[in-house]
């Protein structure tokens, strides 16, 4: 990969993404880092890859996101925003997530970061760091929270794996009603964990819905459920990419052909930035040592980052 040309006129999003003082102490005096103080966008990364159900670097790519960031500007010509004016952070990663203690540490890290910033991104791993980030940035409180995914699949599986953090989430007490589950696809779950969706109270908005309806409107009618069912504080959004068509997302692995375009998840994860109860979120199941040679599913979640940015920026 060639070294992208400097210039000071074209400030690159790596640059803007700094990395918070080693000491946590928001002090950055002599820890090479930048203070929390006044963060905006808290980025941390969880290297989970274990309990993946099928074969997976997940694990490489938060670091892999992180150098695509250096492909991007900081600035959104579409509504002349440029979310250089908002205070990203990086506050490092979970480093060895799949077990019990590391996923309590991925929830700390989850709860340090959601609690210094306006919204807090993690970066994936696979599916099954949803269930720590979650936790954490709700403090294990989850009777009040919500969850939208944007995912083919129910991740209602029995165990622990990529495909069960829906299922442990509501284990752990975040009511089924809470849940929308936007771009459950056509062969992508069984007649069982369909009935168990349905028993639990999850709203569905399948991947048809999306061929009928813009993505505003899909949002608008997941914020308006949840307005609905009364009792949701805050919001926990799942990005897993494999909701996207294969064609956009090579480097995912559970990926078919006739998902959404990764044009609609940009918009998806602008929405969402832009929505005040909306406090964290997560992006997963980009495995970056399976990527196309242009490595496309990894800058599609480096974008993923910058619209959520965008969206934060006009709250």
């Amino acid at each position: 990969m060639s070294k992208p040309t400097e210039d000071a006129l074209w400030p690159r999003a790596a640059a803007w993404l700094r990395t918070i003082d080693a000491s946590g102490s928001g002090d950055a005096s002599g820890a090479g880092g930048a203070s929390a103080e006044g963060c905006d966008l808290a980025v941390y990364g969880v290297r989970a890859n274990q309990t993946s159900i099928s074969k997976t670097g997940a694990n490489h790519t938060p670091a892999a996101i992180r150098e695509a960031l250096k492909r991007y500007s900081t600035f959104a010509w579409s509504t002349e925003t440029d979310i250089g004016s908002v205070k990203a952070l990086d506050f490092g990663d979970s480093l060895f997530p799949d077990s019990p203690e590391g996923e309590q540490v991925t929830s700390d890290l989850a709860q340090r970061a959601v609690s210094a910033s306006k919204l807090a991104v993690a970066l994936g791993g696979d599916n099954s760091v949803t269930f720590a980030a979650m936790r954490g940035a709700f403090a294990g409180d989850l009777s009040r929270a919500g969850l939208i995914t944007f995912d083919a699949h129910h991740d209602l599986r029995d165990g622990i794996s990529n495909g069960s953090p829906v299922r442990r989430l509501v284990e752990a007490g975040l009511p089924g009603r809470n849940i929308v589950q936007i771009g459950i696809a056509d062969f992508s779950n069984s007649p069982q964990y369909a009935a168990r969706a349905k028993e639990l109270g999850i709203h569905v908005i399948p991947r048809t819905a999306l061929r009928r309806e813009n993505p505003a409107e899909i949002w608008r009618q997941a914020l308006a459920h949840l307005e609905g069912v009364g009792g949701v504080d805050g919001i926990h959004v799942d990005f897993d990419v494999d909701v996207c068509d294969r064609a956009f997302v090579p480097g995912c692995p559970a990926a078919a052909p006739g998902g959404i375009s990764a044009d609609e998840l940009r918009e998806f994860a602008n929405l969402a930035g832009a929505t005040a109860r909306v406090k964290s979120m997560d992006i997963t199941e980009i495995d970056a040592t399976a990527d196309a040679p242009d490595g496309r599913t990894v800058r599609l979640g480096a974008l993923l980052i910058l619209e959520a940015a965008a969206g934060l920026a006009r709250r």
